[in-house]
């Protein structure tokens, strides 16, 4: 395990500490990048993801981020200056709303593995989503146990806001397993569909 400590560091250095750090590698290797703010998360991740590594990233709480790059070796070259370039906020003004743990009707088990590949394919969006809603069936992906809390707390560390409803928590009795975003009520919810650009319902 690499760590690579890019606290207080403004962008493009958190980049510029990473490339290095993947360029000297001489076999498959994990690098852990600490960073103070979301956008370097996003930095990080575009140009570790376009260098061939699998990334993750979680929020470890207020102004402190982990991304998480694992490496079957040191990248190809590139242009480093490219590399390093500050993309501004990816977040968009869409609001992903998840109203079910599946996706489509039909087989259940099916549905559930649709659902999880749905809010992958989300973290690959050139543009993120401002807030992922989630109420119904859908506050169970949220809470501990959840198949899809990797990828959603990916989504969080990059600014991306999780929120659950908080009546459908304590109906189905989770409110004690929320794991990843915070609890929200109709209320907001209505207030933060009405204001979205574009909503995105499975």
């Amino acid at each position: 395990m690499i760590t690579v400590n890019a606290m207080g560091d403004k962008c493009p250095v958190p980049v510029i500490k990473t490339k290095k750090a993947m360029q000297a590698l001489t076999g498959p290797e994990t690098i852990e990048v600490l960073v103070d703010n979301e956008i370097s998360v996003q930095n990080v991740t575009k140009m570790a993801s376009s260098s061939g590594g699998k990334v993750t990233s979680e929020k470890l709480g207020e102004g402190e981020y982990k991304v998480t790059i694992q490496m079957e070796g040191a990248p190809a070259a590139s242009d480093a200056a490219e590399d390093a370039a500050c993309i501004p906020d990816a977040r968009g003004n869409l609001v992903v709303v998840m109203a079910s743990d599946r996706m489509g009707e039909g087989n259940d088990e099916l549905g559930k593995v649709l659902a999880k590949s749905f809010i992958f394919a989300v973290t690959q969006l050139e543009e993120l989503p401002k807030t992922m809603l989630f109420y119904n069936g859908g506050a169970t992906l949220t809470c501990e146990g959840s198949d899809c809390l990797e990828d959603l707390k990916s989504l969080e560390a990059q600014g991306v806001e999780i929120q659950t409803c908080g009546t459908c928590l304590d109906y189905y009795g989770l409110k004690e397993k929320l794991a990843v975003g915070s609890v929200t009520n109709m209320y907001s919810i209505v207030e933060t569909m009405a204001g979205a650009a574009k909503i995105l319902r499975p």
